[in-house]
């Protein structure tokens, strides 16, 4: 103890001061307030659930940790000890004890009362130590014990209360923020009369053969958070629906794989892609010309708008999970902007293809850009949000798929 225990002062009363149903209102009024007050700019380049996410760690709430495991005694200490006795006051000398509990966390938070009013709880705090006194003539050890033990207790059971009471709120608290961040982003939108982003525009066409079409399933895309206060300008997006169709496209060809192994077991990494880009091509129509995907390089499908990759597919065949984790950081290098999708074909040609899908589930966990995921959305085809190498605010949607190639 830096200060001694006499130089304290008396106990005050814990968990006597402020209601915690008030301190949560206003943390709440805090919270969407401060929605209000983030620069525009920085708002709309501020993808929401990163700002959910800011905004509900910023103003949750958390109760302090008792160290009970490190609380010692400090004493013994000769006190005079006061006495009412008929209308005087008697004065003797006695003993004092102190229990030192050090408390990890918000001290403030060790005055507000979890709706519990009672019997005051006396302590004193300092240097995140909440300090217990027990004082008398003739004390017994069996009696201090018994007295630290209730009193250390209560203030466990009321920070018990406690913690349910903040749970709650930082659960509930992103479902208020998110209805009131959209509203501005759209108000601010709405007021420079512009999209968020400029959907690619992407046509199927009339005419083509409906063997690999797979029905679009919708998936809900966590934003992301590109934080930065420069004007917001939107950029070339690819469609969510359209981001599916060319996945479920690819995802088909599995099974023509499966159905004529022949075709394909003397196929390179390079005749594989050229497979896939004939498919996506006799599918999808570009605004501009006949042909939406082309390559660079030797493994790269792509599509691009102004200069921009609004979709990248790396094809490379499985060399284990440190090549496969490789190619991941590789594909984020290429990439440097807000909401880009992106794909990764992986084509085995090892036996035990079971074994490569669940390296890939767990490797991917092990990345140090991932964000989100891995969702599965099929027995070889997982979805995950990283964060950009350079600016891990901006996130990348990146789906694998994984195709077992016949040998």
């Amino acid at each position: 103890m830096i200060v001694s225990v006499l130089a304290l002062g008396e106990p005050v009363a814990l968990f006597n001061n402020q209601d915690m149903h008030n301190v949560v209102s206003y943390q709440v009024q805090q919270a969407l307030q401060a929605v209000q007050q983030i620069p525009a700019d920085t708002f709309l380049n501020t993808p929401t659930e990163d700002i959910v996410s800011d905004l509900s760690n910023k103003y949750s709430l958390t109760p302090p940790t008792l160290r009970i495991a490190d609380a010692y005694v400090d004493g013994p200490h000769e006190v005079e000890i006061k006495y009412p006795d008929y209308g005087r006051e008697v004065r003797l000398r006695g003993t004092l004890l102190a229990l030192i509990i050090p408390f990890d966390g918000e001290g403030s938070m060790l005055y507000i009362n979890p709706g519990r009013w009672g019997g005051a709880i006396r302590a004193n705090l300092h240097n995140n130590n909440i300090i217990l006194v027990v004082r008398g003539e003739n004390l017994q050890p069996a009696h201090v014990n018994e007295q630290f033990k209730v009193r250390s207790d209560e203030i466990e059971e009321y920070l018990g209360y406690q913690r349910a009471m903040t749970d709650e709120h930082r659960q509930s608290l992103p479902n208020r923020l998110r209805p009131e961040i959209e509203a501005r982003k759209q108000k601010l939108l709405d007021a420079r009369k512009m999209v968020a982003g400029l959907a690619f525009p992407i046509r199927t066409r009339a005419d083509t053969p409906k063997t690999y079409v797979a029905p679009l399933v919708r998936k809900k895309i966590v934003a992301a958070l590109p934080a930065t206060s420069a004007p917001f300008e939107p950029e070339p997006v690819l469609e969510e629906a359209n981001y599916q169709a060319i996945l479920n496209i690819v995802q088909s060809m599995a099974l023509v794989m499966e159905r004529s192994p022949s075709a394909f077991e003397t196929m390179g990494e390079e005749n594989l892609r050229q497979h896939f880009l004939v498919q996506l091509n006799g599918h999808f129509e570009g605004a501009a010309s006949g042909e939406t995907f082309n390559f660079t390089g030797k493994t790269d499908i792509l599509i691009r708008v102004k200069d921009r990759n609004i979709f990248i597919a790396e094809c490379k065949f499985w060399g284990g999970e440190k090549s496969f984790l490789a190619t991941i950081t590789q594909l984020l290098d290429y990439l440097s902007w807000r909401d880009t999708k992106t794909a990764v074909l992986v084509f085995n040609r090892n036996k035990d293809f079971s074994g490569v899908l669940k390296t890939i589930e767990t490797s991917l966990t092990s990345h140090p850009n991932l964000k989100h995921g891995p969702k599965k959305e099929g027995a070889s085809r997982f979805r995950c949000t990283f964060g950009n190498s350079k600016d891990p605010r901006r996130e990348v949607i990146v789906t694998i798929l994984a195709f077992d190639v016949p040998t």
